[in-house]
This record gives structure tokens, sequence and C-alpha cells, in this order.
């Protein structure tokens, strides 16, 4: 009997030609609409999601829109998003700055794929790191991507990741791509925002992403038990999708999963947070 990784690579072989899908090196894609010099640190509303490719539908950028309209983030992390290749604007976001980092090239759609982080100001710093390892069948990486952001009070900045995490491997790979993240974070002294769909399907998976954001002192968002039933899983498996943060006040009140969304099969997370300077 066949298993996984000979199924994978005889799937490959047969439906997936090689020259599809280019790997990318570790870079961004950025563009930047300079409307504040620094985000409010009374009140930095986040929208997380992972829109599946949608981000060229129409009824997906109808319900992006919306939400753009009715809860107004001032930090977007969306991951699965497509850009084409000589997109000058990107998933409707003519004036907010962002940061694209691709995984892979598809030649065949002409397009990028990878996560993008936007914000009503452009970044002090943007870097994308991919995943020394690359999931079955397609051959390609995972990608994540670190922004900083002044903040009103000027004496610290605003760290955020932005990242999607490696599926289909053993948890020894899922572990290389947490710890490279861990390292990441735990040079930042500031506030932190980790967020993204961690692909954490399994209670082992879970558990490690537990571990690893209790060592740098992060949190997650709080969701009320009717909106945590929301977030998206597989079966009875723990969310998949996080909100994580450091050194800022969660509102409570508004941390919400729009369950009615339908475009993607994610739902999006909202949170909304402060920040008190107490040096």
């Amino acid at each position: 009997m066949l298993d996984f990784k000979e199924h994978a690579d005889t799937f490959a072989r047969k439906f997936v030609p090689s020259y599809r899908f280019i790997r990318t090196q570790e870079s961004t894609i950025d563009r930047s609409h300079v409307l504040q010099t620094e985000l409010n640190s009374t009140s930095i509303k986040v929208l997380s999601w992972n829109i599946a490719k949608k981000n060229h539908d129409k009824i997906w950028i109808k319900d992006f829109l919306a939400i753009l309209e009715q809860y107004k983030p001032e930090l977007i992390f969306l991951q699965e998003v497509r850009l084409r290749m000589d997109a000058e604007h990107a998933a409707e976001l003519r004036e907010m700055s962002w940061n694209f980092a691709p995984n892979f090239i598809d030649a065949h759609h002409q397009t990028y794929s990878g996560i993008l982080t936007a914000a009503k100001i452009s970044p002090l710093t943007s870097r994308a790191i991919l995943t020394k390892h690359h999931e079955p069948i397609v051959k390609t990486p995972k990608v994540s991507l670190i922004t900083e952001y002044p903040l009103s009070n000027k004496r610290e900045t605003l760290l955020v990741i932005n990242s999607h995490f490696i599926n289909f491997v053993d948890l020894n790979k899922f572990k290389t791509q947490l710890h490279e993240l861990e390292f990441a974070l735990s040079t930042h002294h500031g506030p932190v925002i980790f967020s993204g769909d961690f692909n954490t399907w399994s209670r082992k998976r879970a558990a490690l992403l537990e571990q690893a954001v209790t060592r740098l002192g992060l949190a997650p968002v709080v969701f009320a038990p009717h909106e945590s039933k929301k977030i998206k899983r597989f079966l009875l498996s723990p969310p998949l999708d996080y909100i994580f943060y450091r050194g800022l006040s969660e509102k409570k009140a508004s941390a919400k999963v729009l369950d009615y969304v339908s475009s993607s099969d994610h739902k999006p997370l909202l949170a909304e947070f402060s920040y008190i300077d107490t040096q």
C-alpha cells in the first residue's frame, strides 16, 4: 500500500506540471499610501482572514468592502491571497499601504500566491520568512510576513506577524516553522500581534502552538463561546485561526467571528486593542 508521501508524489506527477509552481525568494511586494504617520494607540482594530484565493471573486469583494465599511480595521491580515504579477493594487486596498509576501508563483495563471498585511500607515520595516520545508504535491513552502509600525506614543513600536502555517507534513516540520517565528518575536520588546491560519488541526499541533505563545508571553484574543465555535475547524479539531497579542489591552466586546460571510471557507476574525505606555 502506498503511504501518504507516495500518494502525493504520484498525484503530482500525473496532475501537476512541474513547471507550474515556481518558488520565490524571501522578499515582499510593497505599496505605500501615506494617510497617517502612526497608529492610534487608543484603538487598533484588526481583521484576520484566510480568504482562500477568492480576492478576485465578485462575492468576496462585496463581502470585503462591506467589512471595511462597517468595522474600519486599521490592520488587516489576509492569508491565501492571489496577486496578479502586474498588479498595481491589491484586494481593493487602493487607500491603504500593504505588504505582500509570496510563497510561490502560479505560472499558469500568472499570479503570486501568498499573504498580505495592510494598514492605514506604512510600516517601518517588512520582511518575509519562507519555511525551510515544502508541502507535498505542489512542493511549495509556506510564508510569514513581519511588519513593524510606529505608535502614537512614539516610545515603542508594534511588531505584527501574519502567518500561514505549513500543512500536510510531519510534526517536526510544523515545529521548525513555529520555532523560527518564536525567535523573530523574542527579539522584539514592545507590543506584538501574531495572527493568521495556524493549521492546528491536531491536538499535538495546538499544544506546540500554545507552548510557544506562552513562552513569548502572548495571550489569545478571547472570543465568547458562541463566537468561538464559528472559527474554522476540521470536525472536532482545535481552531485553525487565531489572533495572539502582547503588551496591549484587548477590548473584549469587540472580538467577533463573522459567521454570515461565506465567500471563504474560513470566517473573518475581528479584534480591537489599545496600548497604554507605562514607561
